[in-house]
Formats: C-alpha cells, structure tokens, sequence
C-alpha cells in the first residue's frame, strides 16, 4: 500500500519520511484501533541509519592521512538487533561488544572477527580465550585481566591475531549525566591514567609485552562534551607517544578513540554531527590524523537514535487533579531511562489522530503515561499538546537507540515488534519486520514456564 507525501519537501527529510511512515502504520494495520490491532509498534527509518553511517564515515575520511586503516565498530548495546547490525556491516561499519550475547549478535549478522572489538570490564577467561581464538581485538580494562592475558598468550600453541590493548581512564571529568561519564576520577572502567604511578607502569606494561599494541579511550556519551572528550584523545595519544619513545619502536600501532557523541533529544536537528566531533579533534590533537596511528571509533547513539521511533495507541484519557491524564502502551519497558530519570532523558511527544494524521489543536498541559504499575511511569508531565483522545497515536522519536531497542522486562510487558521503513520516490512507504512482537508464551517460557514444579 502507497502512501503519497504532501507539500513542499515531499518524502526527502527525516521528518516527512517519519509522517508517511506513521499513517502507512496504521493503513498497513501495523498499529492502530480497533479490536485486536496492535496498541504498539517501533518503526527504524532504514535511510536514517544509512546518511548517519555514511556521515561517520565521511568525516574522517576526509580528515585522515590517505591510506590510514580505520575501523568504526558500531556499539552493539545501543541497538542490539541482527538486522541493524547486518545494516550497518554493509554501510562499512564493524561492531563494539561487550558480552558474550552481543559477540552472538555480531556474529549472527556476519561481522567479521577482525571487524569486532571487545570491550567489557568483566571479560571471563572464556570469553578472553574465544575472542584470541577467533582473531577479535581486544581491550583489557585493568591489570588483573593482563594478567589473564598473560597465562593465555602465553600458552596459546599458535601466536594470536587478535590485537590486545589496554583501556585507560584519563580522569579528565564528568558531564552532564554522571552515569554515562567513564572518565571521572573514580570511574569503574580502565585503568586510571592520574593516579599515583600508573603511568610508569603502563609504559612498563607495553615495554614488557610486545604484544600489546592498541590504546583504548573512551569517555562517556549523551551529556559528555565534545571538548571533554578531545582532552581525553589527546591524553591517549600523548601516552601512545610515551609508549613508543620508550619502546623505542612504533609498538602501538592503533588508537581506540571510543564513541560518544551526544544527541539532540529537543528537535528534528542532528546536532552535534560527526563533522563538529571530528573538528574538535582536529583542534585538540592534530597528529591524530596524520596516519601515525590508525583508529578505530565505537559510535552507537549517534547513529541509531535519530532514526528510530515508538508508535503508541492512546487506550484510556482521564483526569486527576484536574490533570489531563493519556494512557498510552508505551511507557518503562521502552523508555526506561526517560521513567527514571526524566530531568537526565526527556523525551518529546509527537501526536497523531486515529488515522495517524498530525493532531493540531489549541494545547493543553497533560501527561502521557505508560502501562506498568508504578506512578513514576511517565512518559511526559504536563506537556502542552492537543487534547488527546482515545484511540489517537503518540509518537516518541529520537528512540533508535537504549529505547525500544534495549527491553525493560517490567511487569512482563512483552517486546514490540520492530519494522524498518524505506520510502520510495513518490512517497510509497514499505515495512520489513526486523523483531516479531513477543507473545505471551514467549514470556512463560522466559521464566521458567517449562520448570514450574521446580520449587515444589
């Protein structure tokens, strides 16, 4: 079924794209009224995801050396599904894991072992053992998993290919969000670049293992600055510079630069773009695109969450306190950071009548509300919106990424299916399922349906 776009602009950007997509939504019967219609739906804009890669990708690009080797590893955690992966494996992107079941994705969606970087805090022996055998680069975080790294290399019948490098933490401060600020003074990842006598030992570290040749940063994301994060690179590669002086060769060979990009949550604008994040490297540490390293980047938000959107049936409207009340399917299990730390991850509402229109209307302050049974469950306090009814649609964009795609098992609301959308040149809008909804049988199942005398 075609749907046509309207006006000035027709299906070219983003946000005419998201509007065709949302009334093919509900025409096509993915979400919508009526007995047995599906309350819920998570749409991925499939030409979003691909000008973002393409974004990443040209920026340093046009920044680099000719010929310098790069890898952008995509963060499996911001958007942990096979088709996204495999989509942006064919845009040119490698993937970021940091569990065994994202190396299971990764592997899953054909990503090439020398194409993925291990990255986690509490990597166990097997895993440390699988990711030498297979060839996939990793980053120890502290001195006890090098030493790990040392019974294993050492006993390995055939020397490894897998690159090894060590993560450090150059405790250049926090941002705005203090849980996703990995570089602060005390933060649990990497080994801590500032305290006392831990830069002697990691050039000592290096010295002794020649093995060694990656350095690893990386400083947080949403709420981190971009100039915070330049001085963190800048660090890395002053003490890749230290490494190889001492060295006496050029052992480290390739810098992780981490991801982080923050996102713009308040409007349609992507800002800051890869473009700015690059330039403030540039300013910071120009070196670091002379081709004296190659680099290897793990951007996950950035690309992902612009592109994706939560589709929700409005069920019930009430009042209480004389405050308009709307209450939707969408709430905790998909916006879980936005329920529990609203002034950190405010999300906007976009709504739409029945038949996935743009609702106009003079606004009024009202909440939108999830489904789960708890009062925190709060999509948005008193926004000012066209009085919703039932049966209208809330949209919530800028969700591709740690939103719908990351499930909040609460009250055992099940997984929304996941449809990508591409629209074509006269506005034709067509779906391919990425996720099928979880049914309730899949939920028994998942806890302990099958085991259910087991405590008896």
């Amino acid at each position: 079924m075609a749907v046509h776009a309207e006006g000035e602009g027709g299906a070219g950007s983003a946000a005419a794209r998201r509007d065709l997509a949302v009334r093919a939504a509900v025409e096509q019967g993915l979400v919508g009224g009526g007995d047995g219609a599906e309350p819920l739906a998570c749409l991925l804009d499939v030409a979003g995801i691909r000008a973002s890669a393409a974004a990443l990708t040209g920026a340093f690009a046009a920044a680099l050396a000719p010929g310098t080797p790069v890898l952008h590893a995509f963060a499996v955690k911001a958007a942990p599904l096979v088709p996204v992966l495999r989509l942006l494996a064919d845009a040119g992107l490698g993937c970021e894991v940091a569990s065994p079941g994202e190396l299971a994705l990764a592997r899953a969606a054909g990503v090439p072992a020398g194409r993925t970087v291990l990255d986690s805090p509490a990597k166990t022996v097997a895993e440390l053992r699988e990711a030498l055998a297979l060839g996939i680069a990793v980053n120890a975080d502290n001195p006890q998993e090098l030493e790990r790294l040392d019974a294993l290399v050492g006993r390995a019948p055939t020397p490894t290919t897998a690159p090894i490098g060590l993560r450090i933490n150059p405790q250049t401060g926090a941002g705005a969000i203090d849980a996703l600020s990995t570089a602060t003074a005390t933060s649990k990842f990497g080994i801590a670049l500032r305290d006392p006598g831990a830069r002697a030992w990691l050039v000592r570290a290096y010295r002794d293992r020649p093995w060694l040749t990656r350095l690893h940063i990386h400083s947080g994301s949403q709420g981190v600055p971009l100039a915070l994060i330049a001085e963190g690179v800048r660090d890395l590669h002053a003490l890749a510079e230290e490494i190889n002086a001492a060295a006496g060769r050029r052992q480290v060979d390739t810098l992780d630069i981490g991801g982080g990009l923050p996102v713009n949550f308040a409007s349609d604008a992507e800002t800051p773009t890869h473009a700015q994040y690059v330039a403030a490297l540039r300013e910071a540490v120009p070196a670091l695109f002379d081709g004296s390293y190659g680099l290897v980047t793990e951007f996950g938000r950035s690309l992902l969450a612009k592109h994706g959107l939560i589709l929700a049936r409005v069920e019930y409207t009430k009042t209480s306190g004389s405050r308009p009340i709307a209450l939707t399917h969408a709430g905790v299990q998909l916006a879980t950071r936005t329920a529990y730390a609203p002034a950190a991850w405010p999300v906007r509402i976009l709504p739409y009548d029945a038949k996935g229109a743009p609702k106009t209307g003079d606004p009024v302050a009202q909440d939108v509300a999830g489904p789960a049974c708890f009062a925190g469950d709060l999509l948005a306090a008193a926004r000012e919106l066209p009085r919703l009814a039932p049966g209208d649609l809330i949209g919530v964009p800028d969700t591709g990424a740690y939103f719908f795609t990351a499930h909040y098992g609460y009250n055992s609301l099940p997984r929304p299916a996941v449809h990508g959308f591409t629209v074509g040149p006269e506005g034709q809008v067509r779906f391919r399922l990425a996720r099928p909804a979880q049914d309730v049988s899949a939920i028994v199942a998942e806890a302990g349906g099958d085991h259910g005398d087991a405590l008896l």
